[in-house]
């Protein structure tokens, strides 16, 4: 069973940078992936990237390639998500979730253990 906390959210400014983090415990594997989505208001989740535990093997959504960037910190156990050039829309509930069947999909239902989420509002 993996667990997932969320930190790193806030308020930010448009055109900052901000890292979120993803403490996962409970056992990993080299098939464990955890990914990052995200949700606004209204909107259904949204796909950012994930990691593969044993490789780091990384797949990202197109949309966001460029000012997003996952990774893993093997010491602290944790994924991070730096984001950088936060635009208004870009505010929601950032997520993390994990499977370890080693799929490396956005698929949302292939994801079997997920976070609380950690929000980010961006102001304009």
């Amino acid at each position: 069973q993996i667990q997932l906390v969320e930190s790193g959210g806030g308020l930010v400014q448009a055109g900052d940078s901000l890292r979120l983090s993803c403490a996962v415990s409970g056992g990993t594997s080299k098939w464990t992936v955890v990914a990052w989505f995200r949700q606004a208001p209204g909107n259904d989740r949204e796909f950012v990237a994930a990691i593969r535990w044993g490789d780091d093997r990384i797949y990202s959504s197109d949309s966001m390639k460029g000012r997003f960037t996952i990774s893993r910190d093997n010491a602290k156990n944790t994924v991070n998500l730096q984001m950088n050039d936060w635009k208004p829309e870009d505010t929601a509930l950032y997520s993390c979730a994990a499977n370890d069947r080693g799929l490396l999909t956005k698929a949302i239902s292939l994801y079997d253990y997920w976070g609380q989420g950690t929000q980010v509002t961006v102001s304009s």
